[in-house]
């Protein structure tokens, strides 16, 4: 019998940092943002300072960033899941949670970026083409919108806000 293709984000069970499953039916009712994100990339620290400032303000409001490290552009997080959460944590100030090591582009991709990019298609169709790309999922686990790497994440916040007040 064929697997039943997922109806939302939250049919998903995705691995933290730590390698235990976490359920994104946990995150059922909130707006999501999904990045993948690096810590040697020239978009790492202004993306986690902006990351870092919409968490603390919307997060009480039902806003969840999830952070999937992913080391496919440049050999750009090259760490294990230990040392990315000790940089993420320590030197980027992370609140937010932050995911196994991911693949996002390829056969090997992780299924919830298969979906993510099924779902929002980019200027390259639904190949990623680099870190810091970004996902906004509604409180259903619809994706609403797909972000460039270059997009700030203070540019998008509008939309967030949008998404939390409905």
């Amino acid at each position: 019998m064929a697997e039943e293709s997922p109806q939302s984000l939250h049919d998903f069970t995705v691995k933290d940092i730590r390698g235990n499953d976490v359920s994104m039916n946990d995150y059922k009712g909130k707006v999501l943002l999904i990045v993948n994100v690096a810590s040697k990339c020239g978009l790492t620290h202004s993306n986690y300072k902006e990351l870092n400032i919409l968490y603390e303000k919307y997060k009480d409001q039902g806003l969840e960033i999830l952070g999937f490290p992913c080391n496919q552009f440049a050999g750009q997080e090259p760490g294990s899941n230990e040392e990315i959460q000790e940089t993420a944590c320590t030197m980027f100030k992370a609140e937010f949670p932050i995911f196994d090591k991911v693949e996002v582009n390829g056969n090997n991709a992780a299924p919830i970026y298969k979906y993510l990019k099924a779902q929002k298609g980019g200027l390259f169709g639904d190949f990623i083409k680099w870190n810091f790309t970004k996902f906004l999922v509604g409180r259903d686990g619809k994706v609403v919108a797909r972000y460039a790497p270059t997009t700030s994440p203070l540019k998008i916040e509008k939309d967030i806000q949008n998404l939390l007040a409905s």
